[in-house]
């Protein structure tokens, strides 16, 4: 390679590997030199070299004399091949180790120039490579074949055996397989190869950097001829193409069109005949579907053997529908047998939901995503699909995960987020209106990970390749990544975008990824794309675009090292609706003109005109319809691909129509207009010699008088679709060649007499049908027929022997009486049978029947029989008449029995035959008693489609006896009813009910108690005249419209009632309705005795107090409650008929309940409102309405459901109301609060913790006000950390509000509780007075004052007395005492006028304290003991005044961002001034910081 096309950097870091690689080559050049002519001859060498001892040959093998001599001439010239071949391996074994000799060399090399490069890192991560790729094999039968090859990467990879895509597994045949790797050379080593070995290898290179395929062709040859060569697997062979073998084979019974529903196991079978039948060599057998070879899986089992291929399908689904063909090698090429596949959809779980979608493939698969792609599914009576749910699962897990939270529109989406190198499985299910559908049958298994292979082949003049890593020719000094190129949109839809790149070059040394960026419109405005995962692969889908708005993309490559720059934006891209005119996007346009024509007596040919706009097609969906019946039924379930289509299992005799549908990934197109309606029969073909019938035949000789015969015949088996209208006859007489006509006018009739014969002659026939299409082929000759005159008394034989009504274990034989009698009249007939090719045969019935017919039975279902017939007179039994064609006892699918019935419109009694099958030229024939009926004044027969109907149209017992219907050109379909005098006597009876109409009724005679107590009897007939007379009876005695009753009726509705103004005692009985309309009669009857008249009694009474209650004050509407609002539970009833003196009173628990303001009735309803709702308003609660024309009382007893519904109403609002939860430090912890509008500890409410219920205990407190709902976290820890929620139950709905208790909330929440848990510490621990101490002291001059009180403060406050803001030394006068750091005293000897004054004590420790002042009061005696005034002092103090302290600070409300400033230590506490004011009694000083002293109070 030129020096200019590698930089100098890069050349100088190649130079050892460059040579390592020239000297490799030249091992190479040499090795292939040595070799002989061909690359195929080296490989054959090769292997034979590896070769076992020679395979002796089985006795079945071993050749003829005659084939010795080409078989030693092919040895020779094999012998001698293989003499050059040892001597070519030897030279190989000695080049291939100077190969591994020089690898290992050249590492040493390498190991000692890395650590000289000092710049370079040690090991730098490189993904697999081959060095040396598998190269293909063609290789003779029972020689081994080895597979070699050379692999680089670090870290080092792994290897893994591929043959035809499946894992090979050495230990599955043991001994066939040996896996080597020596010195970095990977080999697998095949041994005695036989023809199955054929195929593709494949050796798979994994590391984590990626992977790499290489791939190689073994062709297995036999030694017999040069023309076997075994086709590769997953390659369709042509016909052309054949394969000899030494078997001949021949189909028998195949399978044909098959029906299957999606989970059932279905097994397709083909019966063949195999020369010669070896056990141990049967036939090469290929199943096809749609042209692609099937291979065993989990779901295709496939046998041979036995004289019989099975290809069984375990479990059904659509993707298993197509047309199916197998394919078996023979002597003679190939032989083929073909037949559709139809899979139907397997029933919902949910009514109208869609079939499920099929085909799931998976593509375009890399480390960012996969491209999972469907076919979807026919739709006729469904609703559209709106979507489709893509699920997955990674191998070796049963669990399947959604992968898009809402239904994608198009057949194809990108699954992301998921994890580099693992495999996974697919599914998809299709969404409409009515829910979802089954899931399809899950993908293959894919790894999601890049295949792309970063190796770079240089060739030099086409025979040396240099092998070079693309980021070996960046070099060390290349960091930064350079910009990614052609960006563009490789796939639009109404979903996303698929954005696709080129890499970048040069890429640098490390990890690459990549960032999208996009802008609206034209704007340069760049805004990043969250795409949740790192994109890794150079393409990305892009979602949640803005539908109709124009973006463009760019993107940046990434490393370690940094950003490169920007890419080259893209153009405007949007999504694309695919329901709007795009080219080459949406649904494809409707299908052209569809044409539909008859194929056989169940299927139809249907074809039709391409789409317009094929838009990527899939292929196409069929439907059909039964004219008239509007219901669409799909003909196939899996897309078609073609314009032709044969339409399979539909009914004979039925009308369809037709309609195509196109399919691409969008969904469903446009059905095509219907197709021509088309009657389903054997299709008519074009020909002459097609359309004619074919050849009649079994010509019978029924009579001869020596100077004519009579002769019969069958039907053709076709009548080539056109009814028979004559056959034509010639005879000849046996010596003769030339046939000559019986008669010019061809016969209407299977008998014929022909005339003019000599007598003693012998004469041949035959006989040719003619239709509407022409004259069909001749009959064979029949035998030679002797022109003698039958003499003998014996009749001759029965003729036209037909089966009629078969079924699995019975029979109808009928036959036609013999043209010739005998001496006698014939009196009977003997039925003998026999089973098919059994020459032995059986007599049916051991007394002759007097009639042409038997019915056989006691038949083996599925045997096939041969029947004769001989006719009996006096004389004895006749001649057999000819035996019979084999018919199998077997019913028809869809054999229908006839139906006995009475017309409902008519009342005609009739009998009904529906045929599974007709045709066009179908008849129904009825007979009775097997004769045709003549006399049609009795019967009527009528035929629609494939029913016809038998009419008795003057019923009698002569009507009695076996009825039967047989249908032409239907296969045989035929049935018999036998009408008997108890079925006649039943269908009579029905028959005269119909022809003698009675008034429909829609309801009987029944009862309603109206207001006042009224009894209301009523009738509803469907239809009345105005004609109509009716009377009502009661207990047998007429009941008039006179006082007391009133009877009425109405035309329009059908109504007939009477109406009891006073029901008492006396009026249980039996109460009957008689109707007369016209000719139409009824009548209806109603008992009313014992508890059923009681009940209706009691109703009566009831609603005649109730008008009684009524007529004056009462309540329309009895006590109910409602919440308002404000959760203030109403208590309301309606009131009715009051008045001004009308009173209303209010009790619970018969204790009158008095308002601020007082019920008003005349408003029409009254309240009682219960705020603040709660258990304790459990009880009866009263309501009393009455004036001086009555009283009423409604009762509501709030206690057991009716007080859980209105807690659960009261819930319903405050849950409605309640706030977001709120926080709120507190010393004890933390609180979670909720405000609503009301809330009591009677409502359900409950808290939870990370999806735990919390249950109130010491750590978690729960609680509430009126007005809100807590929860108080105790002393909280890391574990209460997380999310909090509360729920309010209503009975209905849960009420949930929630807080994030966590991450920065928690740090802040926990400082403040921490703060406010030290502050209550300190006002816990502080200094102050307990008690002692009194406000105000009056005491007489020169007595002794004593203030003693108790104080307290953890640690031990400090005591200090003050009067008038002067601190008080303790001296004889005043003393100050202090005792066991609890009790503080003051004395004060022989108080003077002097010591009155406003006296303070301050208590204080480290924690804060408290001042408490007393007014002393001195009077002199005999004065009056003065009033008491607080804060009297007797003189004012001249003492100077010290600085005033600082102002107490107010405490805010907790809050978690406002932590307590904390002082600093060293402050020192101001000195008290005599200014400042003395705070009131009880006053908290402020909490001092520690280390403080406490400021004295200073005079005011």
């Amino acid at each position: 390679m030129p020096t200019k096309a590698m930089p100098f950097h890069q050349q100088k870091q190649k130079q050892v590997s460059q040579g390592y690689q020239s000297t490799k080559h030249v091992h190479q050049i040499q090795s292939r030199t040595s070799s002989s002519k061909s690359v195929k001859k080296e490989q054959v060498e090769t292997t034979q070299a590896m070769a076992q001892p020679a395979y002796k040959l089985p006795a079945f093998r071993e050749r003829q004399p005659e084939g010795m001599q080409e078989y030693q001439r092919m040895a020779s010239h094999f012998g001698r091949d293989l003499t050059t071949l040892q001597h070519e391996l030897h030279r190989m074994k000695v080049a291939t180790q100077e190969q591994v000799e020089n690898i290992e060399i050249t590492r040493e090399v390498r190991e000692r120039m890395s650590v000289q490069r000092r710049d370079a890192p040690t090991e730098i991560p490189k993904g697999p490579d081959f060095l040396v790729g598998l190269r293909s094999h063609t290789v003779w039968e029972k020689t081994p074949v080895k597979l070699l090859c050379t692999v680089s990467g670090y870290p080092t990879p792994i290897v893994k055996w591929y043959k035809n895509d499946a894992v090979i597994d050495p230990l599955s045949v043991p001994g066939k397989y040996k896996i080597e790797n020596k010195y970095g050379v990977h080999g697998l080593i095949i041994s005695r190869c036989s023809v199955a070995d054929s195929g593709v290898y494949s050796a798979v290179a994994i590391n984590s950097q990626g992977k790499v395929v290489s791939r190689a062709t073994v062709c297995v040859r036999r030694a017999t001829g040069p023309g076997e060569i075994s086709h590769l697997p997953g390659q369709v062979p042509l016909l052309s193409g054949i394969r000899r073998s030494k078997l001949e084979v021949f189909l028998l019974d195949s399978f044909g069109v098959t029906f299957g529903t999606e989970g059932e196991s279905l097994t397709l079978v083909a019966n063949m005949v195999v020369v010669p039948d070896l056990p141990n060599l049967p036939p090469e057998v290929m199943w096809y579907r749609d042209d692609t070879l099937l291979k065993p899986s989990r779901w295709v089992e496939m046998s041979v053997g036995g004289g019989t291929a099975k290809l069984s399908l375990p479990h059904l689904n659509k993707d298993d529908e197509g047309l199916y063909t197998l394919r078996i090698w023979t002597k003679d090429g190939t032989t083929e047998h073909s037949a559709y596949l139809f899979v139907k959809d397997a029933a919902p779980t949910v009514k109208g939901a869609p079939g499920a979608p099929m085909d799931v493939t998976v593509s375009d698969a890399n480390k960012d995503y996969i491209l999972v792609s469907w076919k979807p599914p026919n739709l006729t009576s469904e609703s559209p699909i709106t979507g489709y749910f893509v699920d997955r699962r990674k191998s070796g897990t049963s669990d399947w995960v959604q992968c898009n939270p809402t239904p994608v529109k198009v057949c194809k989406f990108p699954v992301q987020g998921l994890t580099e190198g693992a495999s996974y499985h697919f599914r998809v299910r299709a969404v409409n209106s009515a829910g979802i559908s089954l899931p399809s049958r899950m993908s293959t298994g894919v790894t999601a990970a890049d295949e792309e292979s970063d190796v770079q082949v240089i060739k030099i003049e086409g025979k040396y390749d240099i092998v070079v890593q693309k980021e070996e020719l960046q070099g060390v000094c290349v960091t930064l990544t350079g910009p990614p190129t052609d960006v563009h949109a490789s796939e639009i839809n109404q979903t996303y975008i698929v954005l696709s790149w080129n890499p970048p070059s040069p890429r640098g040394q490390a990890a690459l990824w990549y960032l999208i960026e996009k802008s609206l419109g034209d704007s340069n405005f760049w805004q990043r794309l969250d795409t949740g995962v790192q994109v890794r692969s150079p393409r990305c889908p892009i979602f949640d675009l803005e539908d109709k708005k124009a973006y463009r993309f760019r993107v940046i490559s990434v490393n370690k090292h940094g950003p490169s720059e920007p890419s080259e934006p893209t153009a405007l891209l949007q999504k694309a609706d695919p329901y709007v005119s795009i080219p080459d996007i949406g649904v494809p346009s409707a299908p052209g003109q569809v044409l539909a024509s008859r194929n056989t007596k169940t299927s139809a040919f249907v074809h039709w005109e391409p789409p317009k706009n094929p838009n990527n097609l899939m292929g196409y969906y069929v439907d059909c319809s039964v004219v008239g019946s509007k219901i669409w039924t799909p003909c196939n379930h899996r897309p078609y691909k073609h314009t032709r289509f044969v339409v399979h299992g539909l009914t004979p005799g039925d009308t369809y129509i037709f309609r195509v549908q196109a399919v691409n990934a969008y969904g469903l197109g446009e059905e095509s207009l219907e197709s021509a309606p088309l009657f389903i029969d054997a299709a008519l073909m074009r020909g002459v010699d097609c359309a004619a019938p074919s050849a009649p035949y079994g010509i019978s000789l029924l009579s001869c008088d020596g100077s004519s015969m009579t002769v019969a015949w069958k039907r053709p088996k076709r009548t080539g679709g056109s009814r028979i209208t004559s056959y034509y006859l010639d005879k000849r007489e046996v010596e003769s060649v030339n046939w000559k006509e019986v008669s010019s006018s061809p016969a209407t009739k299977r008998v014929f007499k022909v005339e003019n014969l000599t007598a003693g002659l012998f004469y041949e026939f035959k006989v040719q049908a003619a239709n509407l299409a022409g004259v069909g082929l001749p009959s064979e000759p029949s035998r030679p027929f002797a022109c003698e005159a039958w003499t003998m008394p014996q009749p001759g034989p029965a003729y036209d022997l037909s089966f009629w009504e078969v079924r699995d274990d019975s029979l109808l034989l009928q036959w036609k009486a013999p043209v010739y009698s005998g001496a006698s009249p014939v009196t009977g007939y003997i039925v003998e049978m026999a089973q098919k090719g059994s020459p032995d045969f059986v007599v049916v019935n051991t007394e002759a029947v007097n009639r042409c017919y038997l019915k056989v039975t006691g038949l083996e279902t599925g045997t096939s029989y041969v029947f004769k017939v001989y006719a009996v007179n006096v004389s004895g039994k006749g001649k057999a008449s000819d035996v019979s064609e084999a018919v199998c006892a077997k019913t028809l699918p869809g054999t229908k029995e006839i139906v006995s019935g009475v017309d409902e419109q008519t009342g005609d009694i009739f009998l009904s035959f529906e045929a599974p099958e007709v045709s066009a030229l179908s008849e129904f024939i009825w007979s009775k008693s097997y004769k045709d009926i003549t006399d049609s004044n009795r019967v009527a027969v009528s035929t629609v489609g494939r029913c016809s109907r038998l009419t008795l149209l003057k019923p009698e017992k002569e009507d009695l006896g076996i009825y039967s219907v047989a249908v032409t050109e239907a296969g045989g379909a035929s049935a018999s009813h036998t009408l008997t005098e108890e079925e006649l006597k039943k269908m009579l009876e029905l028959s005269y009910n119909i022809r003698n109409p009675i008034v429909p009724l829609k309801t009987e005679l029944n009862y309603e108690i109206l207001e006042k107590g009224h009894v209301r009897f009523w009738v509803q007939a469907q239809k009345i005249s105005s004609a109509v007379s009716y009377r009502f009876i009661v207990n047998d005695k007429e009941v008039t419209g006179a006082e007391g009753h009133k009877i009425s009726h109405d035309v329009s509705t059908g109504i007939i009632q009477m109406t009891v103004e006073h029901f008492t005692r006396a009026n249980e009985g039996t109460y009957t309705l008689q109707i007369h309309d016209g000719k139409a009669k009824s009548q209806s009857s109603l008992v009313l005795i014992g508890d059923v008249f009681k009940v209706a009694l009691k109703e009566a009474e009831f609603q005649r107090k109730e008008h009684i209650r009524k007529q004056g004050p009462h309540f329309s509407e009895y006590l109910t409650f409602h919440v308002d609002d404000d959760c203030t539970v109403m208590l309301v009833c309606k009131l009715a008929n009051v008045k001004k003196d009308t009173t209303f009173h209010w009790f619970k628990e018969d204790e009158e309940i008095i308002l601020d303001v007082s019920p008003n009735p005349m408003s029409g309803s009254c309240a009682l409102p219960i705020p603040l709702f709660s258990r304790k308003d459990q009880g009866i609660y009263k309501a009393v309405l009455g004036d001086d024309r009555g009283k009423d009382t409604s009762v509501y007893d709030i206690s057991g459901q009716v007080f859980e519904e209105i807690i659960n109403a009261i819930a319903r609002i405050a849950g409605s109301s309640a706030s977001d939860l709120m926080m709120q430090c507190t010393p004890e912890g933390i609180r979670l609060q909720c405000y609503m509008k009301y809330y009591t500890e009677e409502m359900k409410t409950s808290w939870f913790h990370k999806e735990s219920k919390i249950a109130s205990s010491e750590k978690m407190r729960i609680g509430g006000t009126s007005e809100m709902a807590w929860m108080q976290i105790c002393e909280p820890t890391d574990r209460e950390k997380g999310h909090y929620s509360i729920e309010i139950h209503d009975g209905k709905n849960a009420h949930t509000r929630t807080f994030d208790l966590s991450g920065q909330a928690y740090t802040e929440a926990y400082a403040e509780f921490q703060r406010l848990k030290a502050a209550a510490f300190a006002e816990k621990n502080r200094g102050r007075v307990v008690g002692g101490l009194p406000d105000v002291v009056t005491i007489m001059e020169y007595k002794t004052l004593s203030l003693t009180c108790t104080v307290w403060g953890d640690p031990k406050p400090e005591v200090t007395w003050f009067k008038n803001e002067q601190e008080v030394v303790s001296d004889d006068h005043n003393q100050i005492s202090f005792e066991s750091g609890k009790f503080a005293s003051l004395t004060i000897k022989c108080v003077t006028v002097d010591d009155s004054g406003k006296y303070s004590i301050n208590v204080r420790n480290k924690y804060g304290g408290e001042f408490v002042e007393i007014t002393v009061s001195v009077y002199k005696q005999g004065e009056e003991i003065p009033e008491p005034k607080l804060g009297q002092t007797s003189r004012t103090s001249a003492a100077p005044k010290p600085a005033a302290p600082p102002s107490k600070p107010q405490t805010p409300t907790p809050s978690m961002k406002s932590p307590t400033p904390t002082p600093p230590q060293s402050v020192k506490s101001p000195t008290p001034t005599p200014k400042s004011p003395t705070p009131p009694r009880s006053t908290k000083s402020p909490t001092p910081p520690r280390f403080m002293r406490s400021p004295t109070p200073t005079k005011k």
